[in-house]
């Protein structure tokens, strides 16, 4: 199988694990439960074998404590060595007032998410453009940029870091896209855009060599050399957000 049959495969069985864990997930939340979604490259595309995640999205009656969150999680892993710690939880209220659930996701949630179990679909109202803009500037950017001086500064690239450097050299194109348009989309979409509407001073061809490494599932150590870019991707994006 080529590598795109192999990405296919691999969310195939992704989502018939996360089928086999809702009804697990279910019985723990009882009558708090609402509905338990995929969300993510598992619903818009652009599902990764080896570097994407399992967004699972949990709606509630009111919350999720710290001891039930830490259940769900433990049932994942127990069911799954290979897919249970790939299960990232995004969860919130009835009103949408608590958890974590970011403007970006509640709007994966709302145009295309993957249904596992339902009792009551709740239909908040989409975040508007300002929301998202305001929410890109915050700790998404933020938490990027240190990331990202991080391996700048960095000599070498550990293995636990291959995901996370990867992520940070094709992180401008997904933040570019969302600021400008306001939508969620995968990688491979977001960085056609650029192609077509790039930011001044951003450059395209490290978040190009990052997105045909994260579509072979390879590893990114022959990219180690681009980290000397990020200081100026960094300043590229900020520009684009202070306009």
């Amino acid at each position: 199988m080529n590598s795109t049959d192999l990405d296919a495969a691999a969310r195939d069985a992704a989502v018939a694990f996360a089928r086999r864990l809702a009804p697990a997930w279910q019985a723990v939340l009882g009558r708090e439960f609402l509905g338990l979604y995929l969300i993510g490259s598992l619903a818009h595309g652009g599902f990764s074998r080896r570097y994407s995640d399992i967004d699972a999205a949990v709606v509630t009656e009111t919350t999720l404590s710290s001891h039930t969150l830490e259940s769900l999680r433990r049932q994942a892993t127990a069911m799954s060595d290979e897919w249970g710690p790939k299960v990232s939880v995004f969860w919130t209220d009835r009103q949408f007032g608590v958890g974590r659930f970011p403007p970006l996701d509640r709007l994966d949630y709302l145009d295309r998410p993957v249904v596992l179990a339902e009792r009551e679909r709740v239909t908040p109202a989409p975040p508007a453009l300002e929301e998202i803009r305001d929410y890109l500037r915050g700790a998404p950017f933020a938490n990027w940029a240190t990331r990202a001086r991080e391996f700048a500064n960095a000599a070498t690239l550990d293995a636990k870091d291959r995901k996370a450097y990867l992520r940070a050299l094709l992180y401008p194109a997904r933040l570019c896209f969302s600021y400008a348009t306001g939508l969620m989309t995968s990688n491979d979409k977001a960085v056609e855009y650029l192609h077509q509407d790039a930011p001044q001073g951003l450059d395209l061809d490290s978040i190009e060599q990052a997105l045909q490494c994260r579509l072979a599932a390879a590893d990114p150590d022959s990219l180690f050399e681009l980290r000397n870019r990020l200081p100026a991707q960094i300043d590229a994006c900020a520009a684009l957000l202070a306009a």
